[in-house]
């Protein structure tokens, strides 16, 4: 970023740039010649905007004192987010953006570091591609239904902990899945880790597809009356298992006792 004149007022500037770069690869843009200190942070690949830092008068954002303050824009998904936050020093209906989507918020140290990177974050997920989306989530939980006419789950396991799976859309590495047995079993057999993904994978047959496959690592056995059909409908809400779902938090917490 340009330097700023040594009699400047504080700004956390500098090491807010720093930090979105060194956690997010974004280099800071000067798109424009008539506002040389506007620095701009988009995304590599659908080049959308995620933080704008931009030095703004203090009584166009209506903050008090005088002078420019240096603010950051970020977009925030939540407009009831937006509007507990204004409530509070230092935040500001977006300057120059949308002011149902856009937060500025002050880097004059009103607002703590830790509170504006939670902010920046939140920002860079609302305005990614679903590709990066992806990419960057944590990871997640799934059931995913087998069918035992076409492959003998019951015994899958049975002298090794990993098998090759077919890859369910979504699906990463580090993700848990939780393997259904269909009819006649009708159960969660098991708990496992997702170890690698994208594994080339060509089988058509029996009315049955696989593209990629994922390589999963058993982590639990679970015994068959135990997470059944009836129990998944009647306890958890889930009334069907026909392709991979995520699974609701009391499930989650049962699955792990």
């Amino acid at each position: 970023m340009p330097e700023r004149p040594k009699n400047a007022p504080f700004s956390l500037r500098g090491e807010i740039g720093e930090a979105i770069k060194k956690k997010y690869g974004a280099d800071a843009e000067y798109p424009w010649l008539r506002y040389p200190d506007y620095a701009v942070f988009r995304h590599a690949d659908n080049q959308k905007w995620f933080a704008l830092i931009a030095d703004v008068p203090r009584e166009k954002l209506g903050a008090p004192g005088e002078g420019a303050a240096d603010v950051i824009n970020l977009k925030i998904p939540d407009p009831l987010l937006i509007d507990l936050l204004i409530k509070k020093e230092g935040y500001f209906r977006g300057y120059h953006m949308s002011k149902g989507n856009w937060l500025s918020v002050l880097l004059d140290g009103s607002v703590p570091v830790g509170e504006i990177e939670s902010l920046i974050e939140m920002s860079f997920f609302a305005t990614a591609s679903n590709k990066e989306k992806q990419r960057m989530r944590g990871p997640k939980e799934w059931v995913v239904p087998s069918n035992p006419g076409y492959y003998d789950i019951v015994s899958a396991f049975d002298g090794t902990d990993t098998i090759l799976w077919k890859q369910g859309r979504g699906i990463k590495k580090g993700d848990t899945v939780f393997i259904y047995a269909g009819a006649p079993v009708s159960a969660i057999l098991y708990k496992t880790e997702v170890v690698e993904t994208d594994i080339p994978f060509d089988y058509r047959g029996d009315g049955l597809r696989i593209g990629a496959a994922m390589r999963v690592r058993l982590k639990k056995r679970y015994p068959p009356d135990r997470f059944t059909f009836k129990v998944l409908n009647d306890v958890y809400g889930i009334y069907a298992v026909r392709g991979p779902r995520g699974i609701p938090e009391p499930l989650s917490r049962d699955l792990d006792l």
